[in-house]
């Protein structure tokens, strides 16, 4: 196959952005805003030299936790999942300090594989729902509410702005957010799927659609849900958590899954 030769400048930033969303297929085009992360090699070295992969495993679920913030790097090419991973085990930290960050790099990776070896995956429902319901009982578009940040669910909605000004959301509240989609609102991981791809600057097709996958349970034994309780654990003063901000959330997972998955079978 003869590839074509990319263009290496561009006359004003609006040609790059239209350019790349040409390249990527994209529905439509996403925000021309600055991107607040800078691009390039000097700033990925930057973030390499601040990662702490032992404060990651213990902090890596918060959101205000020491994550690396390497996934756009990551994504485009500029630093490899070899270069992160031999870096943290050259660190002289212990094998079982570093445990949970080299596990989330093979995470990616394997990702990746699954893609390589069956791209239709990526778009297409890889097992049945195990949430009681049938793939045509989802909405096949996400709602103007959620893309908007108006859903009235304080917490969540901080979340869509952040994602929408920055096109980065720490993975913790990109969960919350999928299963918000799915769960909540019954609508089809490809819809929520479609929407992350066109925010993130870490954009990448396999990570972000089969961990939509995971979360609706079309590549997972079960539904992931959350309740407010474990936002507040996760999240600082911040992200409002107060109950009556975030009614739809503020219950026991008991009651919760009650609600979300009225018929599907006890485990």
């Amino acid at each position: 196959m003869k590839l074509t030769p990319q263009p290496k400048s561009f006359a004003t930033r609006d040609d790059l952005i239209n350019h790349v969303a040409a390249l990527a297929k994209l529905d439509r085009l996403p925000d021309q805003s600055e991107n607040p992360m800078p691009g390039g090699r000097r700033a990925a070295q930057a973030r390499l030299s601040e990662m702490d992969a032992v404060a990651y495993g213990q902090t890596r679920n918060h959101l205000d936790g020491r994550v690396t913030r390497l996934s756009p790097y990551i994504r485009h090419g500029i630093v490899t999942l070899n270069e992160v991973r031999n870096l943290a085990l050259d660190s002289g930290a212990a094998p079982k300090q570093i445990e949970k960050f080299i596990q989330e790099l093979g995470w990616r990776d394997f990702w990746q594989r699954i893609y390589d070896a069956d791209p239709e995956c990526l778009w297409g429902d890889i097992e049945s729902y195990k949430t009681g319901f049938q793939s045509g009982d989802y909405a096949d578009d996400l709602p103007e509410d959620v893309e908007q940040g108006a859903t009235g669910v304080a917490c969540l909605d901080q979340f869509i702005q952040t994602l929408r000004e920055t096109g980065y959301l720490h993975n913790h509240a990109r969960m919350y957010l999928a299963a918000y989609v799915v769960h909540w609102r019954r609508v089809k991981w490809q819809a929520g799927a479609k929407w992350f791809l066109s925010h993130l600057a870490d954009a990448d097709p396999a990570s972000n659609n089969l961990s939509w996958q995971w979360v609706a349970s079309t590549f997972s034994n079960k539904p992931y849900f959350f309740n407010l309780e474990n936002v507040a654990k996760f999240t600082g003063p911040d992200i409002n958590t107060e109950p009556k901000h975030n009614l739809p959330l503020a219950a026991s997972y008991e009651a919760l899954a009650e609600k979300l998955f009225p018929f599907m079978e006890a485990s």
